[in-house]
Protein backbone atom coordinates (compact mmCIF):
# COMPACT_ATOMS: atom_id res chain seq x y z
CA UNK A 1 0.00 0.00 0.00
CA UNK A 2 1.13 3.55 -0.76
CA UNK A 3 -0.26 6.73 0.73
CA UNK A 4 0.38 9.96 -1.13
CA UNK A 5 -0.10 13.47 0.22
CA UNK A 6 0.12 16.48 -2.07
CA UNK A 7 0.89 20.04 -1.03
CA UNK A 8 1.94 23.34 -2.55
CA UNK A 9 -1.11 24.33 -4.54
CA UNK A 10 -2.66 27.77 -4.45
CA UNK A 11 -3.57 30.89 -6.38
CA UNK A 12 -0.95 32.42 -8.66
CA UNK A 13 -0.97 35.06 -11.37
CA UNK A 14 -0.26 34.18 -15.00
CA UNK A 15 3.47 33.91 -15.56
CA UNK A 16 4.07 32.94 -11.95
CA UNK A 17 5.50 29.78 -10.42
CA UNK A 18 4.46 27.10 -7.95
CA UNK A 19 6.13 23.99 -6.64
CA UNK A 20 4.00 20.98 -5.81
CA UNK A 21 5.19 18.28 -3.46
CA UNK A 22 4.00 14.70 -3.08
CA UNK A 23 5.06 12.83 0.05
CA UNK A 24 4.93 9.05 -0.15
CA UNK A 25 4.44 6.68 2.78
CA UNK A 26 7.18 4.34 1.58
CA UNK A 27 10.55 4.67 -0.02
CA UNK A 28 10.15 6.04 -3.53
CA UNK A 29 13.09 3.88 -4.59
CA UNK A 30 10.65 0.96 -4.37
CA UNK A 31 8.15 2.66 -6.67
CA UNK A 32 8.88 2.17 -10.34
CA UNK A 33 6.75 4.99 -11.70
CA UNK A 34 5.49 8.18 -10.11
CA UNK A 35 3.83 11.15 -11.67
CA UNK A 36 1.48 14.07 -11.65
CA UNK A 37 -1.91 14.27 -13.31
CA UNK A 38 -4.44 17.07 -13.40
CA UNK A 39 -8.16 17.47 -13.87
CA UNK A 40 -9.83 20.71 -14.83
CA UNK A 41 -13.57 21.28 -14.32
CA UNK A 42 -15.58 19.43 -16.93
CA UNK A 43 -12.54 17.67 -18.34
CA UNK A 44 -10.97 14.26 -17.97
CA UNK A 45 -7.90 13.66 -15.85
CA UNK A 46 -4.75 14.03 -17.93
CA UNK A 47 -1.10 13.21 -17.52
CA UNK A 48 1.21 16.10 -16.68
CA UNK A 49 4.56 14.43 -16.03
CA UNK A 50 6.04 11.13 -14.89
CA UNK A 51 9.37 9.93 -13.56
CA UNK A 52 10.74 6.42 -13.26
CA UNK A 53 13.00 4.92 -10.60
CA UNK A 54 15.95 5.24 -12.99
CA UNK A 55 15.29 8.90 -13.65
CA UNK A 56 13.52 8.80 -16.98
CA UNK A 57 10.99 11.61 -17.31
CA UNK A 58 8.03 12.23 -19.58
CA UNK A 59 5.94 15.38 -20.04
CA UNK A 60 2.71 16.36 -21.68
CA UNK A 61 3.34 18.57 -24.69
CA UNK A 62 1.39 21.38 -23.06
CA UNK A 63 3.87 21.67 -20.16
CA UNK A 64 7.20 20.86 -21.82
CA UNK A 65 9.77 23.54 -21.13
CA UNK A 66 7.71 24.99 -18.27
CA UNK A 67 7.32 22.15 -15.75
CA UNK A 68 10.00 19.95 -14.20
CA UNK A 69 9.41 16.74 -12.27
CA UNK A 70 12.00 15.42 -9.86
CA UNK A 71 12.48 12.95 -7.03
CA UNK A 72 13.93 13.56 -3.57
CA UNK A 73 14.80 10.11 -2.29
CA UNK A 74 15.91 11.33 1.10
CA UNK A 75 12.44 12.74 1.76
CA UNK A 76 10.43 10.16 -0.23
CA UNK A 77 9.00 13.06 -2.19
CA UNK A 78 8.23 13.83 -5.80
CA UNK A 79 8.27 17.46 -6.81
CA UNK A 80 6.68 19.34 -9.69
CA UNK A 81 8.20 22.74 -10.38
CA UNK A 82 5.78 24.77 -12.47
CA UNK A 83 6.98 27.96 -14.15
CA UNK A 84 5.37 30.37 -16.60
CA UNK A 85 1.94 29.29 -15.46
CA UNK A 86 -1.05 29.92 -17.69
CA UNK A 87 -4.78 30.13 -16.89
CA UNK A 88 -5.24 26.83 -18.71
CA UNK A 89 -3.03 25.17 -16.10
CA UNK A 90 -5.82 25.68 -13.58
CA UNK A 91 -6.86 22.27 -12.25
CA UNK A 92 -6.69 19.88 -9.34
CA UNK A 93 -3.29 18.22 -9.46
CA UNK A 94 -3.01 14.60 -8.33
CA UNK A 95 0.06 12.60 -7.41
CA UNK A 96 0.22 9.04 -8.72
CA UNK A 97 2.38 6.06 -7.87
CA UNK A 98 2.46 2.76 -9.70
CA UNK A 99 3.46 0.15 -7.15
CA UNK A 100 3.23 -3.63 -7.55
CA UNK A 101 1.06 -3.19 -10.64
CA UNK A 102 -1.46 -1.08 -8.74
CA UNK A 103 -2.02 2.66 -9.26
CA UNK A 104 -2.26 4.74 -6.08
CA UNK A 105 -3.57 8.30 -5.92
CA UNK A 106 -3.39 11.24 -3.59
CA UNK A 107 -6.39 13.45 -2.84
CA UNK A 108 -5.16 16.30 -4.98
CA UNK A 109 -4.19 19.93 -4.56
CA UNK A 110 -5.88 22.86 -6.29
CA UNK A 111 -3.86 25.11 -8.57
CA UNK A 112 -5.56 28.27 -9.81
CA UNK A 113 -3.87 30.60 -12.29
CA UNK A 114 -5.72 33.89 -12.49
CA UNK A 115 -5.14 37.61 -12.40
Amino acid sequence: QVQLVESGGGLVQPGGSLRLSCAASRSIFSISLMGWYRQAPGKERELVATTTSIGTTNYADSVKGRFTISRDGAKNTVLLQMNSLKPEDTAVYYCNAYYRSVPWWGRGTQVTVSS
